[in-house]
């Protein structure tokens, strides 16, 4: 299945993309949306948006090592084409993991469309010539979102998932754009805290009752997630979750 952004359809405006995520909107599929709240193992966990603030980025010890250690893989940023090689590898990627995941990458980006609204790039990581991992991603005017990153579990002593969210970062940094969103991370749920390994000390996260962007700690974290189960969980889910102590 092809499917591609085109001049014949609409596109989401670059700008129009850098405000939601600045509200702590995201993509799913062709819209966007966003959450508070998230279900893991029958217990409900409350979700909080960050982004890096590219000009404050610095590598350090660890994300240099990686760096310099995938560096013979070859790195190619091109517009985004769905084909049956990033269906092929995700498919590999997909029975290796052990959480949740669509399908199919088209079932992630597209649902039931065929036409993609976003301005999304992929950067393709090949060894001699072998695709070996990719990471796609939306473009605004002043900003990128990170949407989904796959790689070949042959490599898993690479630590590619880590590696693309430094690609990425790099990339945004060397486009000038003033910031880099990578998702979520859950509280008290640790498998998304990968997504700090760029710089935790550029990394802002989302107060989502204030609606602003605080430097990240997880103290502002732990505050704001018992602040959202106090005043925004639905009296009726209360007696049925609560927060992992």
């Amino acid at each position: 299945m092809a499917a591609s952004s085109s001049a014949d359809f609409p596109i989401i405006r670059g700008d129009a993309l850098d405000f939601y995520l600045a509200q702590g909107y995201y993509r799913m599929q062709q819209d966007l949306f966003t959450c508070q709240f998230v279900p893991f193992d029958g217990r409900l966990y409350t979700a909080h948006w960050l982004r890096i603030d590219l000009a404050r980025v610095e590598w350090g010890p660890e994300q240099r090592r990686l760096l310099r250690r995938n560096a013979r893989f070859k790195a190619t940023i091109r517009s985004f084409r769905l084909t049956d090689e990033y269906e092929e590898l995700y498919a590999r990627y997909r029975a290796a993991i052990t959480f949740d995941a669509a399908p199919t990458i088209a079932a992630v980006l597209l649902g039931e469309s065929t036409h993609n609204v976003f301005n999304t790039q992929i950067i393709e990581l090949r060894d001699e010539g072998r695709l070996i991992a990719a990471g796609i991603l939306d473009y605004g005017e002043r900003t990128l979102a990170g949407i989904l990153n796959f790689y070949d579990p042959t490599y898993h002593r690479h630590s590619l998932g880590k590696y693309l969210l430094l690609l990425k970062t790099d990339y945004a940094r060397r486009q000038r754009l003033d910031y880099y969103y990578p998702g979520y991370l859950v509280n008290n749920y640790p498998k998304f805290d990968y997504k700090l390994f760029a710089c935790a000390t550029a990394t802002e996260v989302f107060d989502s009752i204030n609606g602003q962007w605080l430097p990240f700690a997880w103290e502002a974290v732990q505050a704001n997630s018992a602040e959202l189960f106090a005043e925004w969980l639905p009296e009726d889910l209360q007696g049925n979750f609560s927060p992992k102590s």
